[in-house]
């Protein structure tokens, strides 16, 4: 049986495909999304707490080496296999580079409820993939464009405003903050504030997921034949890149739950903060189809499929 919150998606799912009245108000939604993205970044604080140290440091570069690898391998992926335009090959190469919060969220869900080994690091993975991902996607963009406004000034203010609006998203507002709280208080002192949030985490995840199905059933709904090479690629990507996860664990040489994670993140694409950066700087992309891609197939399919599959590659990786 599936852990109980990826349930709650399989409903969403359901609920969205036979057109149910069954919603979650935009209000219900932006305060779930708050509170889930403080959990975790309280969560991973006070693991961190009073265990700093070069090792971790040289793990975040690691990390951090996926974020910029990642999208350069996306790029003529999509562009020469899949045959996308180049807007639409560096908007999914930002969103594929970048990573999922949900999807974190339900591997954080399965390594805990497995008992496996996790350190609180893993919470700034997803800031470190996720921040290179996105300026790489531009930056691929505006490299191969034939439009050279791209390298004036002004592409040039741009580039620096986009750098502002991805740094101050409220995601990593919240994210960083909750880790700086979480390692400055750590489990003890601040017991009063953040067993409130942790302890009703797997409630908050699960109306979060409820929500994600239906909006995947949406996605869904717009799918054409004319999308089978896009399909192709959304199905194999988290199963290609979840390796590419797992070999920098191995010789990081992670914990076995630390190491789902990141595979389960590298395996995974935005659909939050991607789109909007994607959106405001690439206005020719086809945000439309990064979404069907990275929300439609590629969410459902980690959270099904791919998180207990990445768990599995691991046992039989790391022997």
């Amino acid at each position: 049986m599936p852990d109980i919150v990826v349930m709650f998606f399989v409903l969403g799912v359901v609920a969205g495909l036979v057109r149910s009245d069954l919603s979650i108000p935009k209000a219900a939604y932006d305060i779930l999304s708050l509170l889930l993205m403080l959990t975790i970044g309280l969560k991973g604080g006070m693991a961190l707490h009073g265990s700093l140290n070069a090792a971790l440091l040289i793990e975040l570069a690691g990390v951090t080496l996926l974020g910029i690898l990642i999208p350069l391998i996306i790029f003529p992926v999509v562009r020469y296999v899949v045959r996308l335009s180049l807007a639409d090959s560096a908007s999914l190469a930002a969103h594929y580079g970048s990573v999922s919060a949900g999807t974190f969220a339900v591997a954080l869900a399965y390594v805990e409820a497995h008992s496996l080994t996790t350190g609180g690091q893993v919470t700034l993975y997803l800031v470190l993939l996720e921040l290179p991902a996105i300026m790489l996607g531009l930056l691929l963009y505006r490299r191969f464009s034939r439009d050279s406004r791209t390298a004036t000034p002004a592409g040039l203010n741009k580039t620096s405003g986009l750098w502002h609006e991805t740094l101050t998203n409220r995601g990593v507002i919240l994210l960083v903050g909750g880790v700086l709280i979480g390692w400055l208080y750590g489990p003890n002192a601040g017991e009063s504030v953040t067993s409130l949030y942790t302890n009703a985490f797997q409630g908050i995840l699960a109306l979060f997921l409820l929500e994600m199905g239906l909006v995947a059933a949406e996605t869904l709904r717009g799918l054409r034949w004319g999308h089978s090479r896009l399909v192709i690629f959304a199905l194999t990507a988290p199963v290609v890149l979840s390796s590419i996860g797992l070999l920098m664990a191995l010789w990081l040489g992670l914990p076995a739950g630390s190491a789902v994670i990141l595979a389960s993140l590298t395996a995974s694409a935005s659909y939050i903060a991607a789109p909007v950066a994607i959106r405001a700087a690439i206005p020719e992309a086809n945000i439309g189809l990064a979404m069907l891609a990275s929300l439609g197939i590629t969410f459902p399919f980690n959270v099904l499929i791919g998180i207990p599959l990445y768990h599995q590659l691991w046992g039989w990786l790391a022997g």
